[in-house]
């Protein structure tokens, strides 16, 4: 991050939020009420993500989804989610977390159930190559030298 001057610290309410996921439609229509901030990207953070997300009443983290490379984290911040996984479903409240270890092959996401927003912080590894496999769905993100893309899981274009 040559040139840019990176700050001591920030509020997190004012950094700017991200509502889109690059899930091909209708894939992405489960989201759409998924606002992400990427704080780590504030500070220069390459070797691991951290994000502050908020999820709308009905919206999804994501589809059920495993990494081959990436760990991730989540901390459940204020609100009541549902983490489902190959288990079932399990409610998450305000101070609760759950960690998915890279290649375990348990598909997992956040589903926010209720009828008030909820937000949960998001950390994992920040790989420039990883795969990510979702459960119940034909599709495959696959990250290139840093560039996420997502296929069907035969390779195919969407």
């Amino acid at each position: 991050m040559t040139g840019k001057k990176i700050p001591s610290a920030v509020k997190s309410d004012e950094v700017q939020r991200k509502t889109s996921s690059g899930y091909p439609p209708p894939l992405n229509e489960a989201v759409k009420g998924r606002a992400r901030a990427a704080l780590g990207n504030l500070f220069g953070l390459d070797q691991f993500g951290v994000n502050l997300v908020t999820l709308s009443p009905g919206s999804w983290s994501s589809h059920r989804h495993w990494h081959e490379g990436e760990d991730e984290f989540v901390y459940i911040l204020d609100g009541e989610l549902v983490l489902g996984d190959d288990s079932g479903d399990h409610l998450m409240t305000a101070g609760m977390c759950a960690g998915f270890k890279a290649g375990n092959g348990n598909g997992h996401h956040l589903k926010n159930m209720g009828n008030a927003p909820a937000t949960y912080l998001e950390v994992g590894t920040r790989l420039r190559d990883d795969k990510a496999r979702y459960s119940d769905v034909n599709m495959l993100a696959i990250k290139q030298a840093g560039e996420m893309r997502f296929v069907k899981k035969d390779g195919s274009a969407f």
